[in-house]
């Protein structure tokens, strides 16, 4: 049995949750999207603080609205540690279950009523 997916927004300042067992159903695939979108942006916000951070020129309000970007980024990353981490722990104790148990791991799986049905 897997947790529900930590997904990488919120509802009103609150974490929002997926549960279910299908890593490709349409919800957890706009996680992935969303997840991959934000490490891209959060990449060019590095790679634009750096640079603003070389220049002597920099101005205050130019390194404060920096920072507060960076800090958006930084919660981003992560948001998105903290889910890929729980499901790589899924991952383990699944393959942990499967070796002691001499299961093969290729069993097909169902959701439970209030789960999101596997796409």
């Amino acid at each position: 049995m897997t947790r529900p997916r930590l997904l990488p927004w919120s509802e009103d300042g609150k974490p929002t949750y997926l549960d279910t067992s299908n890593p490709n159903s349409v919800l957890s695939r706009l996680a992935d999207q969303m997840e991959e979108a934000q490490l891209t942006v959060g990449q060019e916000i590095f790679d634009r603080a750096r640079r603003l951070l070389e220049d002597p020129d920099a101005s205050r309000s130019e390194l404060r609205f920096t920072a507060i970007r960076l800090v958006e980024c930084l919660f981003d990353a992560l948001r998105i540690a903290e889910s890929r981490g729980e499901r790589l722990d899924d991952i383990e104790e699944a393959d942990e279950e499967a070796a002691t148990s001499g299961d093969d791991g290729d069993k097909d799986t169902t959701t439970s009523v209030g789960q999101e049905a596997d796409q």
